[in-house]
């Protein structure tokens, strides 16, 4: 496995990398927004919190992630790629029909998905299943699920964090990327007055709140939310197109695809050129 090291220079390059990874599969698909907005706290998930490796992707005891905002799915393979669980060439067949790595993850095609998601709404229900199955088998693992804020729109989210916490499910970790867009809007324009931290907390979930962007707060928050006997909600405040200045809270970059121009301007700026 190919990790970061431990200072701020190798890190950085890491997360470029990531990002480089991503502009390169977005020719062939929207969503590029959103990848680049949670691609850091994959990266920490992946790199230094989970206790899953490419050689143990089925083990009994590894930890669960679940990209419930499956659209953010070129972040997840990105990270994937860089650190041995798929082979980094596989990246080049993004989006092409009969690739492995589709628009939204597939379920038993990839060592690190665990479910196909991308229908909002369903990831934490799913998460919520595998904790307490994990709790009735006696397995000590955790299980994390990445929701998008509007993603909590749904009203499905909420009846799983009641469940969750009904449960004791003191294994589960919900993790949003709080990037305040969505697809047609801004959160507070569609979900005006809703503060999320206080909405996890009055469903009886311990709350976090993080810069997303930030790799050792991450790691540090990441790896010890599931040890406050509580389901926790880590709130990742992050830029919707982060690292690219020109689609950074950009809604027209949620659907937008990246060719020509775009792309090489955003190589450049990556690439600190």
């Amino acid at each position: 496995m190919i990790a970061p090291q431990n200072n701020r220079a190798s890190i950085n390059e890491f997360l470029l990398e990531l990002r480089r990874d991503i502009i390169m599969m977005a020719a062939n698909s929207a969503h590029v927004a959103v990848a680049l907005s949670c691609v850091d706290i994959l990266a920490a998930l992946y790199a230094d919190v989970l206790n899953i490796t490419p050689l143990t992707v089925d083990a009994p005891e590894r930890d669960r992630f679940i990209l419930s905002k499956g659209h953010g799915c070129m972040a997840l393979y990105a990270v994937l790629a860089r650190l041995g669980f798929i082979e980094h060439t596989l990246l080049n067949t993004y989006g092409h029909n009969g690739s492995v790595l589709a628009e939204h993850p597939l379920a038993g095609k990839l060592g690190g998905v665990e479910c196909a998601t991308g229908s909002l709404g369903h990831g934490l229900a799913i998460g919520a299943g595998m904790a307490s199955g994990l709790k009735l088998q006696g397995i000590l693992a955790r299980v994390f699920v990445l929701l998008g804020d509007g993603e909590c729109n749904e009203g499905s989210v909420w009846e799983a964090a009641a469940l969750s916490r009904a449960g004791k499910l003191d294994n589960l970790v919900a993790i949003v990327d709080a990037n305040g867009l969505q697809a047609c809007s801004t959160f507070e324009d569609i979900s005006p007055g809703m503060g999320l931290a206080d909405c996890w907390r009055s469903f009886g979930w311990k709350v976090f709140e993080v810069d997303g962007h930030d790799y050792q707060m991450l790691v540090s928050v990441l790896g010890s939310a599931a040890e406050t006997g509580l389901p926790s909600a880590i709130l990742c405040r992050t830029i919707k197109g982060k690292g690219v200045n020109f689609m950074e809270g950009d809604l027209e970059w949620h659907y937008r695809q990246v060719r020509d121009n775009d792309r090489d301007k955003a190589l450049r700026m990556l690439n600190g050129a």
